[in-house]
């Protein structure tokens, strides 16, 4: 059986970290490579890096803070935000990522995903899809980080994408983030029932229960979160020895 993955997320603006809840009243809570250092030193398995305001603000991921932060990392790195064509990719995997994350711009271009996978490999293209339930039941898919609602049905997208070539799924459910109130497990259900690439479930931590709870019900092979560790209500290792006790396989020292 495959191990759980846990992930910390970094949303950079303007060169910070921040939060905010539902995606908007952001508060700064750090530097990016000096926590990027300590999610690594406590284990993390992979660390994602989204450049939160750069679609909007029709600019370039900063490549300078995500190099840095390669250099002080050695876990798989995942680098999302104003990257909308083929040398953008080329240019965050240089500045050391190992994956990018698609999501505006995929959405506005969708052979960008094929075209991502040709040439560097699925492996390297993750579709970053920002959700919200619709009154009749349902998901629609926003962009321009929660925005502008696409109209574009969720479990629609998913299965373009996957066919276009994306090798992982970051999903993120809107209604959730930032709640602390628990994954959207609705939502991360019926995305796995029709995906066939590895979902990771993003939006809504609060506790180390809403971690096994995605992992018991076999919705998503990781799990992103990020004020929970930003204000070190739990840490990385927690969370896996918490797991590891429940019988959850997970990447492990004591």
């Amino acid at each position: 059986m495959h191990t759980k993955r846990i992930i910390p997320c970094l949303d950079v603006k303007d060169g910070k970290v921040v939060k905010g809840i539902n995606f908007v009243g952001l508060k700064e809570v750090g530097n990016p490579v000096e926590l990027a250092k300590e999610y690594y030193l406590q284990q993390a398995d992979e660390l994602v890096f989204l450049d939160i305001t750069a679609t909007h603000e029709n600019r370039d991921t900063m490549v300078e803070v995500v190099s840095k932060v390669a250099k002080e990392i050695f876990i798989p790195f995942t680098v999302g935000g104003g990257i909308r064509n083929i040398e953008d990719i080329h240019k965050m995997l240089l500045a050391g990522a190992d994956k990018v994350s698609l999501n505006s711009a995929a959405v506005q271009n969708p052979e960008l995903i094929s075209l991502g996978a040709k040439r560097f490999g699925s492996q390297c293209i993750v579709l970053a899809i920002d959700a919200r339930k619709r009154s009749n039941g349902g998901w629609n898919v926003f962009v321009r980080g929660g925005r502008e609602d696409t109209g574009m049905d969720l479990l629609s997208w998913v299965k373009k994408g996957v066919e276009l070539g994306a090798g992982e799924i970051l999903l993120t459910s809107m209604d959730a983030d930032g709640t602390k109130k628990g994954f959207d497990i609705e939502m991360l259900r019926a995305v796995h029932d029709i995906c066939n690439v590895p979902i990771i479930a993003s939006g809504g931590c609060g506790s180390l229960e809403h971690f096994a709870e995605v992992f018991e019900n076999d919705c998503a092979e990781a799990c992103l979160a990020a004020s929970l560790f930003h204000y070190n209500q739990v840490t990385i290792p927690q969370v896996k020895q918490y797991l590891s006790k429940k019988g959850i396989p997970v990447r492990y020292e004591d």
